[in-house]
């Protein structure tokens, strides 16, 4: 994958967008990609909602914005989470923007690289659901074409896309072939896709819930996590085009997944509810490396959030003390096997 560059700080006004705006398809590009897709490689299923449900295409206003997706809520969403550097003036910046109105989709500029780059986005999404690796050769053949010259402005742009909204990293695995995987971020083992072949990656959501979570303290309230989803018109029971029905997704599926801990609080009447991560979160996702993520796509650097960063430290310190314990273990009994080998070869 390119080189990144330093995400900018973005304003909070274009990160509540992300969402609304992906709605905004252009449908004869995305089926441009997925007739060329179905004619360069006939033999592979294509899924029966891609047209429908790949909405990367992004308008180019916010597709200029690394951190329109995470940031908006791991690190806006509370006090306890913004940077040393910011607190003073994020508050005031936000209050004065709320009643702006929202970014008129219909007549965002466009231009013929950021239209790649939405196609490029789509195409990777399709090889991602079909379970297919791409080459540089693929994109520039399928999607890019006579843009060849921006060919890594382009797959910088779409990787980047792709990592905020759907949680996915695009890896060069091959610098020979200049062959790309999509994986899962922050070595997470779900994404939510219904089959094998169908429905989009959610892992950007998991992502994001989790990254407030940590940021709020490792715990919050029901109303909170949907006062931030809400933000980016992701709504319980209002069916998302990315994300299904949320209110299934965050407080039954991600609760059965062990990523979420959904529990009544103590002595709430009538019930309130509030969320922990779960048991596979903690096994799976590094706090440190989750609070690299979120400082990066949010400009700063992770120490910036100094509780979450001693935090994070702690943990590295714990499981690195846990991994030498394990391997000092691991060797005492195989030098108590290995003696014990030696003495019975020794007497027969």
């Amino acid at each position: 994958m390119p080189s990144r560059k330093e995400s900018p700080r973005v304003p909070p006004e274009e990160h509540l967008h992300i969402c609304s705006e992906a709605e905004g398809l252009d449908d004869e590009l995305l089926l441009e990609v997925e007739e060329e897709t179905s004619s360069s490689s006939s033999s592979s299923p294509t899924p029966s909602n891609l047209e429908e449900d790949t909405t990367a295409e992004i308008p180019s206003s916010a597709q200029d914005s690394q951190s329109e997706y995470a940031s908006s809520t791991a690190l806006s969403a509370s006090s306890e989470g913004t940077s040393d550097e910011d607190s003073s003036s994020e508050e005031d910046e936000e209050t004065s923007r709320t009643s702006e109105s929202p970014l008129d989709i219909e007549n965002l500029p466009r231009n013929p690289v950021e239209e790649k780059v939405a196609m490029l986005v789509n195409f990777l999404l399709f090889k991602y659901q079909i379970k297919e690796p791409v080459t540089k050769a693929d994109m520039l053949d399928t999607v890019i074409k006579e843009y060849e010259d921006h060919f890594t402005e382009i797959l910088l742009k779409a990787s980047e896309r792709i990592e905020m909204v759907f949680g996915l990293d695009v890896k060069e695995v091959d610098p020979v072939s200049h062959c790309y995987v999509l994986l899962i971020k922050l070595d997470l083992t779900y994404d939510g896709m219904l089959i094998e072949t169908e429905g989009m990656p959610k892992s950007g959501l998991l992502i994001l819930i989790l990254g407030v979570i940590f940021m709020k303290g490792n715990r919050i309230t029901e109303e909170e996590i949907w006062e931030v989803l809400n933000t980016m018109d992701i709504y319980a029971g209002r069916k998302h085009f990315i994300f299904g029905e949320p209110g299934n997704l965050v407080t039954k599926e991600l609760v059965q997944e062990k990523y979420l801990e959904y529990r009544q609080l103590p002595d709430s009447d009538p019930p309130r509810y509030e969320f922990l991560w779960g048991p596979r979160a903690h096994a799976e996702i590094s706090k440190m490396k989750l609070l690299e993520f979120l400082a990066r796509v949010h400009g700063v650097d992770p120490p910036s959030f100094s509780q979450q960063y001693r935090e994070a430290l702690k943990e590295e310190e714990e499981k690195a003390q846990a991994g030498a314990s394990a391997s000092s273990g691991a060797t005492a009994t195989a030098m108590e096997s290995s003696s014990g080998t030696s003495s019975s070869c020794s007497h027969p």
